[in-house]
């Protein structure tokens, strides 16, 4: 990465800032790990995590730290917005309350994903909210954050290899496709600073790729324009948006869970078929023995 001097590890958030400022907005499930995520890339506990016995993110909030080559960098953190538990209202106000912190533009959206839960219609229909809200063009600026790389490596697995091998969800692929293959694996609770630092220089050298791709311009829209203009029905246009995808969300796993409850029935009636043809299987497997030994006997006598 950029930088004429080599910085150390505990002295990196003490070097001199540049005007070089970007935001980036952690978007993720409740237990995905955003708050340990924001933690590491800060390089030190700011942001409340499940781990905390503070509990979880319950607003979105702003920490901002100096990199060891100058930049500066603005992390907000947010809590479940498109989690189910979450009110419409509750939502439309804290993705507000975002923007106001991102004033000047979002330069990366950081999606947190965990390897320790499966990729859920919720998570996907989080992704389409996101799309909804802020336009399609968002997904340019998306980056994906899978936490919990503490599992893989005890596990001996890798994260392209194994989680997104042959067995992965087509659904996950293809959101990493729209994200142009850009993700990260993160061990939050490693102990390795050396290995903390790599990690979020991976990550700054995507967020870098984003910003170069997007012509140096933070992502900002209607919503971004409305907020400046004081716009007294944003929160209500946003809070229906909100309503929308979290109804859809709550359709579609229903007839995910229809569907996979189908699969189960159709899966247990194979069975019990395949055991019933077994069985018949076996009983005339007996009485062609009983015939044979029949047949056998009249011979001898």
């Amino acid at each position: 990465m950029g930088g004429s001097s080599v910085v150390s590890v505990d002295d990196w958030e003490f070097a001199s800032p540049s005007n070089n400022v970007k935001t980036l907005v952690l978007f993720g499930r409740t237990g995905n790990g955003k708050s340990a995520t924001g933690n590491t890339i800060i390089g030190k506990k700011v942001f409340k995590s499940k781990t905390s016995s503070s509990g979880v993110t319950a607003s979105c909030e702003m920490q901002t730290a100096v990199m060891y080559d100058g930049q500066v960098i603005n992390v907000i953190d947010s809590p479940g917005l498109f989690d189910l538990s979450a009110k419409s209202e509750f939502v439309g106000k804290e993705i507000l309350k975002c923007i106001g912190l991102a004033k000047d533009g979002i330069h990366a959206i950081i999606v947190v994903l965990s390897i320790k839960t499966r990729f859920s219609v919720e998570e996907e229909n989080a992704f389409r909210s996101l799309q909804t809200l802020f336009g399609s063009k968002i997904v340019d600026y998306m980056i994906v954050v899978f936490t919990n790389g503490d599992t893989l490596e005890n596990d001996g697995l890798t994260l392209d290899d194994d989680y997104l091998g042959p067995e992965c969800p087509e659904s996950l692929k293809a959101i990493i496709s729209l994200c142009d293959n850009r993700y990260v694996l993160f061990n939050n609770i490693t102990k390795d600073k050396e290995k903390k630092f790599e990690q979020v220089q991976q990550l700054l050298s995507l967020v870098n790729q984003v910003v170069s791709k997007n012509g140096g311009r933070p992502y900002t829209d209607e919503l971004f324009t409305k907020f400046e203009e004081g716009d007294i029905g944003l929160l209500k246009q946003i809070t229906a948006m909100v309503d929308t995808k979290l109804k859809e969300t709550t359709i579609r796993l229903e007839q995910r869970l229809a569907q996979e409850q189908e699969a189960r029935l159709d899966a247990e009636k194979r069975s019990n078929d395949e055991i019933e043809k077994l069985r018949k299987d076996l009983e005339q497997a007996h009485a062609e023995l009983g015939r044979r030994a029949a047949k056998f006997g009249c011979s001898i006598l």
